[in-house]
């Protein structure tokens, strides 16, 4: 089976490819509105996770609503959920048997329903799996700690590939970093600079 997993380079999502890795044949999928180069962070955790990964390119025309939605909101929670579903979407339509992430059991966002994943797997003749949606952050960190380098801090420390860093980035752009601190709760981030196995 061939699974393509949406990666951002942190531990949620490096944990749910080596669950994977045992009965798939996983590629990770960095991501990227083109808005900066931060994916490349993404494909330098899965390099060093020992994942082969390809570049998703997603449509900038998205990160533009999921940013109006953002600032109007004045909170992330429903633009980064645009986003995910676009880029399961991009994903489902690749020459791939399945499309996967790392959400988890206690994500706020984003996260897939039962009704968007079984539209998803219907409308593109894939299967989506996600090996940690059954998972709290407990055993998230207790796995990573067994199995993964990762690196940790603060949310705007820590580079990654993900949606948030390029919203976050045009946002500052158009609205300035001020914007950016409002709009974005500060968090800890990780991101994987290797394996322990």
């Amino acid at each position: 089976m061939e699974v393509g997993l949406l990666y951002s380079g942190g531990k949620d999502s490096t944990l749910a490819a080596l669950l994977l890795d045992a009965v798939a044949d996983v590629t990770l999928l960095c991501g990227t509105f083109g808005i900066t180069d931060d994916y490349e962070h993404a494909r330098a955790a899965a390099d060093a996770a020992g994942f082969p990964s390809r570049r998703l390119d997603l449509d900038p025309s998205v990160a533009d609503d999921a940013i109006d939605r953002i600032v109007a909101d004045g909170y992330p929670r429903n633009g980064i959920q645009e986003v995910h579903e676009h880029a399961l979407e991009r994903a489902a339509q690749l020459p791939i048997d399945a499309v996967a992430d790392g959400t988890r059991r206690d994500d706020r966002t984003p996260t897939v329903d039962r009704p968007l994943a079984q539209s998803l797997e219907d409308r593109h003749d894939v299967a989506h799996l996600a090996p940690l949606a059954g998972v709290g952050r407990g055993a998230i960190d207790a796995l990573a700690e067994a199995h993964l380098v990762v690196e940790t801090g603060p949310s705007a420390e820590i580079p990654k590939g993900d949606y948030e860093t390029e919203l976050r980035a045009r946002i500052a752009t158009e609205f300035g970093s001020e914007r950016v601190e409002a709009l974005f709760p500060a968090h800890t981030q990780s991101r994987v600079t290797g394996t322990k196995s």
